[in-house]
């Protein structure tokens, strides 16, 4: 009884947390007039691609999509550097204020990023004129907000994996004449593979689903805009087109769905990991 009551209740949420993604891939296959009607329905019975061939002609939505890309393949490869680098030191090494350092990287991820946005504006326009490749209007500057607010988490759920890898492997490693730095990454870094996928994984819909700060920090170079600012194109004064804006929000789903069919084995075992560390 107990058993079916738990079921039950995850379904309905199951349906909850779906219907939205539902909708919106049903917006995207509806004709116009069904889209914008008074009178909307879970269903349609004129299946058309009309939105998306309107989402696919915007000028430049090739290298709108390839400027997602990159930035998120970027970010997850150093935020999985970068993570399980400073994850290892911080669970192997013991220095002065290192509980100092780890409680702030807890309080980061407490603080508002739309708090951060404004400071975060002026930080990269000024970094711009020292190095331009990483200030405003530049991929480089998205690459580093979301590497700083991705790396805060990753390096949390990481320790839990490092620290129950035993240090006796690593001393036997050791004594096999094994320097640090191949133990590091022929012993240690396949161990923390799940671990590493799942922080890929939230760094990667991070980084490939932000607005605000690619609006934030790509203000006038239209080359290096990113996916989600082409949306803007169909938001108009008189009326929205919904329909190109559903049928491009479902083709940005794509990637994120593949990435995570690609790794979801590896992401249950990560998450899992995480939570015993």
């Amino acid at each position: 009884m107990r058993r079916g009551l738990t079921e039950s209740v995850t379904v309905v949420i199951a349906g909850v947390v779906a219907f939205p993604l539902f909708w919106m891939v049903l917006s995207a296959f509806k004709p116009e007039d069904e889209v914008i009607s008074a009178d909307p329905r879970p269903w349609t019975l004129r299946p058309s691609l009309d939105s998306f061939t309107r989402a696919l002609t915007v000028q430049n939505f090739g290298r709108y999509f390839m400027n997602s890309v990159i930035v998120a393949l970027v970010v997850v490869a150093l935020s999985i550097l970068i993570s399980f680098l400073a994850a290892t030191a911080l669970t192997r090494f013991r220095f002065r204020s290192r509980t100092t350092l780890l409680i702030m990287l807890l309080v980061v991820q407490m603080v508002p990023i739309e708090a951060l946005t404004v400071p975060l504006f002026f930080l990269m326009r000024s970094v711009g004129d020292s190095v331009p490749m990483f200030g405003l209007n530049h991929l480089g500057s998205l690459v580093l907000v979301h590497l700083a607010f991705s790396l805060p988490f990753a390096i949390w759920m990481l320790r839990g994996f490092v620290a129950a890898v035993p240090v006796e492997l690593e001393e036997a490693a050791t004594l096999d004449g094994a320097s640090r730095f191949r133990f590091l990454w022929q012993v240690l870094f396949p161990l923390v593979a799940p671990g590493l996928v799942a922080t890929s994984v939230l760094s990667f819909i991070h980084a490939w689903n932000d607005f605000l700060f690619a609006k934030t920090f790509i203000i006038s170079a239209a080359e290096n805009q990113t996916l989600p600012l082409a949306l803007q194109v169909f938001v108009k004064p008189d009326q929205n087109d919904w329909g190109a804006i559903m049928a491009g929000s479902t083709l940005m789903t794509i990637p994120v769905l593949v990435f995570f069919v690609l790794v979801q084995r590896n992401l249950v075992s990560g998450l899992a990991g995480a939570v015993k560390g």
